[in-house]
This record gives structure tokens, C-alpha cells and sequence, in this order.
């Protein structure tokens, strides 16, 4: 696995290069803010691991501005802002994950390699759990089986991405249920800090960003959500 690491702090940075390439991970670095977006264009990692406070371009800034190009690489952010609000801010900026310094190693591993399946091919990243089966299209809609991508027609779906993941899941197996725990899994991917209850936030604004696209989400009770075309 391929990992972008954006930090300031040459003594970490070291540590985690030296420590996660022992473990079989490709660690590229970016030290610089300005520079960063260069770099991640140029890396094309599966996962980014970024520092809030870094020199010329604040962290949350930089995650702002991919967000805003489009790109849908998983960030989890290493910082020593560790409060409430400041995890909120970086979540709702379009972090997918927030691990407070100092932190552990194997758990941020752990958290790494959790966020890194949304970089496999959908088919592939789910084909772990025997009950999900690679279908890639559902009435107007489809996923690029190679970036996860979603369209409408011919046009790609602008969707955050944890509203972009809980439809890779529910287009893996159309018209069947898959429980909310299994989706909670699979949209926040190794969390350690976030309510069950966030699956049915991001299932509501997935269900409004559909309308229109002949593609419903519905919610069956006490059994999770599955997509179907309208009648």
C-alpha cells in the first residue's frame, strides 16, 4: 500500500518511515503545505496521512482544496489538536478519520489499512464478505470498477466520500439489505470515536443527493438499507 505522509515534525516523519516501511508499506513524504497538493497529485496514494499544523498552508486548508478537485483519497489526520471541535472541523472539512498525538503505532496501522480499502477496485475491496457480489450499475447509475468513481449517465456523481462509499456498498448487492452494521464498517472504516447512529446521517443525505436519478435508497426496519430502481 502506497501512503502519503504529510508532516513537519522530521523526528516522527522519520519514526513513521522507517516503522511502517519495515511493515510493508511505501511511504512517500511531504513536509511543506505549499507543496503537499504537488505532491499527492504526483504520489497518487492510497491513503494520506496529514498534519493539521504545517508550514505556509494550514492542513485543514489543503484537505479544503482536494476535497474541492475532486479527489477522493482517504485522509486520516495525525495532529495534537485533539479537542472535540477541532475532530469535528477536520471531519466535516472531508477527513475520513482523526488520530490525536501522541498516538500508537499499531493503531495507526490498523487505521491506515482500514482506510485503505477504499482505494481497491469496489468488487475487489468487498469481495472479502462472501454475501456481497461485484455489481457495478443500477439503473442510470454505475461505478468505475477501477476508481470507485459513481455516475449518472455519463456524468460522475460529486458525492463526499462517505456518501460515495455507503453507495459502493449498496450497489455490490441491489435490491438486498445489507445491515447497518456491515455499512457502518465499510463508511467508517477503523473508528474508534463516531456513533453508530452517524450511518443514518449519511444514509439520509445519500438518499437526498439521489433523488432525481431514478435510483431509490430504502430503509428497511431492523434489517439495514438497499438501493432499488423506481418502478
Amino acid at each position: 500500500m502506497k501512503l502519503l505522509l504529510i508532516e513537519d515534525d522530521p523526528s516522527l516523519q522519520a519514526t513513521l518511515v522507517r516503522t511502517l516501511g519495515r511493515r510493508g508499506w511505501e511511504v512517500a513524504t511531504c513536509a511543506d503545505g505549499a507543496l503537499a497538493l504537488q505532491q499527492w497529485e504526483a504520489v497518487q496514494p492510497d491513503v494520506v496521512a496529514l498534519d493539521l499544523t504545517l508550514p505556509h498552508v494550514d492542513g485543514l486548508q489543503l484537505l479544503t482544496t482536494a476535497r474541492q478537485r475532486g479527489w477522493s483519497t482517504p485522509v486520516l489526520i495525525l495532529t495534537a489538536r485533539g479537542t472535540v471541535g477541532d475532530r469535528v472541523i477536520g471531519l466535516n472539512t472531508g477527513a475520513d478519520d482523526y488520530l490525536a498525538k501522541p498516538f500508537d503505532l499499531d493503531e495507526l496501522e490498523a487505521r491506515l489499512k482500514a482506510l485503505s480499502r477504499r482505494r481497491l477496485p469496489v468488487g475487489a475491496a468487498l469481495a472479502s464478505d462472501s454475501s456481497l457480489s461485484h455489481v457495478s450499475a443500477l439503473g442510470s447509475l454505475r461505478l468505475d470498477a477501477e476508481s470507485g468513481a459513481a455516475y449518472q449517465g455519463d456524468q460522475v456523481l460529486d458525492l463526499p466520500p462517505r456518501e460515495l462509499a455507503l453507495l459502493q456498498a449498496l450497489l455490490s448487492r441491489p435490491g438486498r439489505a445489507i445491515a447497518k452494521e456491515k455499512l457502518f464498517d465499510w463508511v467508517f472504516p477503523g473508528a474508534l470515536d463516531v456513533q453508530y447512529e452517524a450511518i443514518e446521517v449519511v444514509a439520509y443525505r445519500l438518499r437526498k443527493r439521489l433523488t432525481g436519478t431514478g435510483v431509490k435508497l430504502v430503509t428497511l426496519r431492523g434489517l439495514g438499507y438497499l438501493l432499488k430502481a423506481d418502478e
